[in-house]
């Protein structure tokens, strides 16, 4: 077995003024910083605890936590030394009020604009439905002066059906010298809605955190209250997991390559090809679960179950798959305007990567060698486990074959989970009692790690959710300079963030 191969989580409890040297100390192992989360004890513990989660390789996930005083709700921040904690100390500072002492960018995260200041929703004494006071908060965006130098402003409002955000372009000529965005303007407050339900009256909130991503998002979930409950899934449900959330990657990753090829490059050649192609997968899904996302593919204690037939109709659609991309992209990477589009263009380094935390398909092209199916299997990836592809240019070009070569080891795990398909049960009861536990799985768009936390009824006292575009939207500040104007489209395209997914 790969000595990545891992699924343990360990806590350490400690002092909030050892927070930053036991987190340094952990980097300096190798552990990489992957989750921060905050929580409010103050009924039991009379202050708040934050959370950092580390990946320490074979040790698993080591989390710090430390106690927060309610009278003095301050910490040594982590991110004036370790990038990836940047965003997380803000959305902690916005969600509990606490505040990351020497952070370097005191800004409001989530909540700008239009939320009144020192609101801090996940405290338990706020009320899921305060109706708060309309409000215009100042949000200073970073700017460039000198001569010849202008400012571009995009959205938030859009045009197509994409969700709201705004982009800030400092340009000389079309060359872009900074580039910065702020998003969290349709925040759906999922984590405090979840307060209190029980683990599938809170499924159908999860599935819907990113429509797109439905199976990672409520397998992450449903790993973590299985945990966290002690609940043994069947083999048969596990390897089910694998064969859905497989399903969803590739839907998603056809989107990818029509959006980057034809969205993204004027190549309409190759979305109208690929859009097809997806749209006979969603029609697939449909036919599977009821639902053209995939929605009750995974829940708490199982899987939706597949007969005979239909485990054929999935064999049939990747076996007219196959060929039918595999003509397109021969067409594609034959196209020199398309191919000199993607290269060198939006250039993410190794370096840049993993400072800021990156996951998915944005870290694997750029060196990162990550994938928490294989360093961390869950539901029945220590069986069928995948080959992941990484490039070293990190540019367009190196994003696009990535999701290709994944796209294809997605179809071998499909087909393999079907060839071995253990009988049996998929669903077991899920028990109702108390306990905590991380969640995680490998989305399409890199790691999803949830934290949840159980009351004594077995009812939702936390749920921490990270989804992988909360890491990566950050990226545009690394790969947007240098480029031109027109090709920033085609930069976001290629790194097919969820705006929902980050705006819990």
């Amino acid at each position: 077995m790969d000595p990545r191969h891992t699924s343990s989580q360990s806590i350490r409890a400690i002092e909030r003024e050892s927070f930053l040297e036991q987190a340094r100390d952990l980097m300096g192992t190798g552990a990489r910083l992957v989750f921060m989360y905050a929580t409010d004890d103050r009924a039991t513990r009379a202050g708040f605890s934050v959370n950092a989660v580390f990946d320490a390789h074979s040790e698993g996930f080591v989390t710090l936590r430390a106690l927060v005083p309610a009278a003095d709700p301050t910490y040594p921040s982590l991110a004036s030394h370790i990038m990836a904690a940047h965003w997380y100390e803000r959305l902690i500072h916005d969600q509990f009020g606490i505040v990351a002492q020497g952070h370097p960018d005191w800004r409001r995260l989530v909540h700008h604009e239009n939320i009144p200041a020192k609101t801090h929703p996940l405290r338990k004494d706020f009320a899921w439905n305060t109706a708060l006071a309309h409000t215009h908060e100042p949000y200073p965006m970073h700017a460039v002066e000198g001569k010849g130098v202008y400012e571009i402003p995009v959205g938030p409002i859009h045009a197509g059906i994409i969700e709201p955000g705004h982009f800030r372009f400092n340009v000389r000529g079309e060359r872009i010298l900074t580039l910065e965005g702020k998003l969290f303007f349709t925040h759906k407050g999922v984590e405090k809605l979840v307060e209190g339900k029980t683990p599938a009256e809170a499924l159908p909130f999860v599935e819907r955190i990113s429509g797109d991503g439905a199976v990672g998002h409520a397998l992450a979930f449903c790993e973590a209250v299985e945990r966290a409950t002690g609940t043994q899934v069947p083999d048969r449900a596990r390897e089910l997991r694998v064969l859905w959330l497989e399903l969803e990657r590739v839907g998603a990753h056809l989107f990818d390559l029509g959006n980057m090829g034809g969205m993204g490059t004027g190549f309409t050649f190759m979305a109208a090809q690929c859009f097809r192609m997806l749209e006979d997968m969603r029609l697939l899904y449909a036919s599977l679960t009821g639902h053209r996302f995939l929605r009750g593919a995974v829940m708490p204690g199982g899987a939706h179950d597949l007969d005979t037939v239909g485990l054929g109709r999935i064999l049939a659609a990747l076996d007219a798959l196959e060929p039918d991309i595999s003509r397109v992209l021969d067409i594609a990477y034959a196209t020199d305007g398309l191919m000199e589009r993607f290269e060198t263009t939006g250039v993410l380094t190794k370096d840049a990567a993993l400072a800021y935390g990156a996951r998915g398909v944005p870290a694997r092209a750029s060196g990162v060698d990550i994938d928490m199916r294989r360093d961390h299997p869950t539901a029945a990836y220590k069986t069928f486990a995948p080959h992941v592809p990484t490039k070293t240019p990190g540019d367009v070009r190196a994003r696009f074959s990535t999701r290709v070569i994944e796209l294809a080891e997605s179809i071998r795990l499909i087909r393999a989970v079907a060839d071995k398909l253990t009988k049996g049960p998929a669903h077991v009861p899920l028990a109702a009692k108390p306990g905590e536990s991380l969640g995680w799985c490998e989305s399409f768009r890199g790691a999803i790690i949830d934290f949840v936390c159980l009351d004594e009824k077995g009812r939702i006292e936390r749920l921490a959710v990270s989804d992988p575009s909360f890491m990566n939207w950050a990226l545009f500040g690394e790969l947007g300079p240098g480029n031109i104007v027109p090709d920033f489209p085609l930069c976001n395209k290629s790194l097919n963030l969820s705006y929902s997914g980050t705006d819990l």
